[in-house]
């Protein structure tokens, strides 16, 4: 697939929704992971999708490939993001997002935004990608780049 919007994502629910019902929006997508460091940033995601939402979506995958810290299943982990951090943004059902069994969206995105000195993988939980309203990518942030810190490009 050549193009974002032929993506379709799975949500915790079972779900599914296709980005390209997101046409004429900002797409920000997260790897994410229950129990990081960075985990406290579900809050300013939150209040970044509040604040925007008539000009972004953002979709949290958690997923389990950096020491461990998404173990739970995809109730658990919705479950504890509105519990806890009152999400209310799409969650998607966990996936791997680097190897031969990573995610068909993620092997595209990380083509798409590749890291530092140009690696194609995503080295922890909470790498931020950001595509613009016509699906173009737009930026790369590291996990500890705050998503307050994305709002200038909104």
């Amino acid at each position: 697939m050549s193009d974002l919007y032929n993506f379709t994502v799975t949500l915790s629910d079972e779900s599914q929704i296709s980005l390209g019902e997101f046409r004429g929006k900002k797409i920000l997508l997260v790897n994410s992971a229950s129990y990081c460091g960075f985990t406290s940033q579900y809050i300013d995601l939150q209040q970044l999708y509040q604040n925007y939402q008539d000009k972004i979506v953002i979709i949290a995958f958690p997923c389990n490939q950096f020491a461990s810290q998404e173990p739970d299943g995809d109730s658990e982990i919705s479950a504890f993001c509105q519990a806890n951090f009152d999400v209310t943004f799409p969650i998607s059902q966990k996936i791997k997002v680097n190897g031969d069994q990573a995610s068909p969206l993620f092997k595209y995105v990380v083509e798409q935004l590749p890291g530092v000195m140009g690696v194609k993988y995503i080295k922890w939980n909470f790498t931020k990608f950001l595509f613009d309203e016509q699906g173009a990518a737009v930026k790369r942030f590291a996990p500890t780049t705050n998503p307050k810190q994305i709002a200038k490009y909104l």
